[in-house]
């Protein structure tokens, strides 16, 4: 029984050594190669911050692009997702309901071209990027309510489209709202 115990407490010693010190140490020497050293990356504009480039914000107004649709209010202390199935009638008249925003704000886009991510909320409410056909589909709106030349628009967007190494190519919202406002000289 002596030895046993004499394990256990070794085996508890090492244990709480690796995740109470050696674990936390590697996440932040690893966090402190990250943009913002594990901070989060600020966004200014005209030295002022307007939002960090990580977490989802909310943009309705007509003259910039949407983000992905938040379960968590936008909220970053509130991240979650929805807890409604694919099926729960509450859910979809949700979804039916952004996807009828979305084409009364979006003349001329047809329903099929509205891609599910602008209609659904990602997992944990707060997800910062489309994907560049989620850009795409409000360039036509963007370039009307500024004024601006679609092709122009558009090219912003495959600008501020990044690649990643194990997923897909996305567009940060923020940023490239701020890039907009930007080339617009406004804000």
């Amino acid at each position: 029984m002596k030895s046993q115990l004499l394990v256990a407490v070794r085996l508890t010693l090492a244990l709480l050594v690796l995740c109470c010190v050696i674990y936390p140490a590697i996440v932040w020497a690893a966090a402190q190669l990250a943009p913002g050293h594990g901070e989060g990356e600020q966004i200014v504009q005209n030295g002022r911050l307007v939002g960090f480039a990580n977490v989802g914000q909310q943009f309705d107004k007509p003259q910039y692009f949407n983000s992905r649709p938040s379960a968590a209010g936008y909220k970053a202390d509130a991240s979650a997702g929805s807890n409604k199935g694919p099926s729960n009638p509450d859910y979809l008249r949700e979804v039916q309901g952004r996807l009828d925003t979305f084409l009364v704000k979006n003349p001329g886009v047809r329903r099929a071209d509205v891609p599910a991510e602008l209609l659904t909320a990602s997992g944990s409410g707060l997800d910062p990027d489309l994907s560049p056909q989620g850009a795409l589909v409000q360039v036509a709106r963007v370039a009307r309510v500024r004024a601006l030349p679609p092709a122009q628009v558009q090219a912003l967007v495959q600008q501020h489209t990044e690649t990643s190494l194990l997923g897909p190519d996305h567009v940060n919202v923020l940023k490239l709202n701020v890039a907009l406002d930007a080339l617009a000289g406004t804000r």
